[in-house]
């Protein structure tokens, strides 16, 4: 059975929720192998969940590299494992990072690519959600390794334990191609989950009103143990940081319980949370796009709404 190389994406020495939905899918094409990518010591703390994950094999690429270089080391050691395994695909994340080494992988291994997938099959046929979710498409490579990105929460992780035999992988990093990295800053995460593979997530939109107003989406979220996201229109207006924005120019979410509140539902915000597997939504105006797409929708007042959606949730936990 052929190998399916996963980039393992991880933070301060843990897992990110999407690398086992990566390895679930690898596991329908072929035998799963995990690709860690970082400093000398950072596939130690990795190694036993990534097996128990799925992964038969773990390609450990670290290099001091990895810190001195944006992308380019994860390219190399992708190309560099790829050499190795002479895999059926390469399979990434679609955030920011991941859409970015995919593209640069593909090209330098002469593949086709295929981008923010949200589902794929034994035959390496991916699925799309595209036009703001308006239509399906489905989509193979035709040329050299198969590289794709897969969009967070669209593939429910379904671990199946695997060997998770070590196996070393050099690789070199041209400086001349490469951004080097000057400083490193942390945005401060709190207690919510990231917004990106958050499971819920709860947004706010223009109806909110006000930076001041928000704290009514941070405590439903709160209460639901999600992440916080806004809308082009909040972001813009200076109601929450940009970083929180969900849609096409923000991030993509694919959340099991989506709320959108105030929220119309421009086709740039629909675009972005579109594959939700639940979406709810509250807004005054009936006619708002948003409950086109909507699984429930309240017509009403998100500021009485959502304090009771909230104290609903607090007493049921309780």
């Amino acid at each position: 059975m052929a190998e399916v190389l996963v980039l393992v994406e991880h933070s301060e020495g843990a897992l990110r929720k999407v690398t086992g939905e990566l390895l679930t899918a690898a596991a329908r094409i072929g035998s799963p192998s995990a690709v860690v990518v970082g400093i000398p010591g950072t596939s130690d703390p990795l190694a036993a969940e990534l097996a128990a994950l799925g992964a038969e094999k773990i390609y450990v690429a670290e290099s001091d590299d990895a810190a001195t270089y944006l992308i380019t080391p994860a390219v190399a050691a992708l190309a560099a494992a790829s050499a190795l395994a002479s895999p059926a695909a390469i399979l990434l994340s679609a955030s920011v990072d991941g859409r970015e080494i995919a593209g640069r992988l593909a090209v330098r291994l002469d593949s086709g690519m295929l981008a923010d997938v949200v589902d794929i099959d034994s035959d390496i046929v991916g699925t799309h959600s595209v036009f703001g979710g308006s239509y399906t498409v489905h989509a193979k490579v035709t040329r050299g390794i198969p590289v794709v990105t897969i969009r967070a929460n669209s593939i429910d992780a379904a671990p199946s334990p695997g060997a998770g035999t070590r196996v070393p992988v050099e690789f070199s990093v041209d400086p001349a191609a490469s951004a080097v990295v000057v400083a490193v800053h942390v945005e401060p995460a709190g207690d919510r989950p990231e917004l990106g593979g958050a499971t819920v997530v709860v947004s706010g939109g223009r109806g909110v009103g006000s930076a001041e107003n928000f704290p009514v989406v941070e405590n439903l979220a709160d209460a639901l143990g999600g992440a916080v996201g806004a809308s082009r229109a909040a972001v813009d207006s200076g109601y929450y940081p940009h970083q929180f924005q969900v849609g096409q120019t923000g991030t993509t979410v694919s959340p099991q319980l989506y709320i959108a509140l105030g929220i119309s539902g421009a086709i740039q915000h629909r675009a972005g949370m579109q594959t939700a597997k639940t979406i709810v939504a509250v807004n005054k105006d009936s006619d708002a796009p948003i409950f086109e797409i909507a699984d429930y929708g309240v017509v009403g007042d998100l500021f009485k709404v959502a304090p009771q959606l909230t104290e609903a949730v607090a007493a049921h936990k309780g």
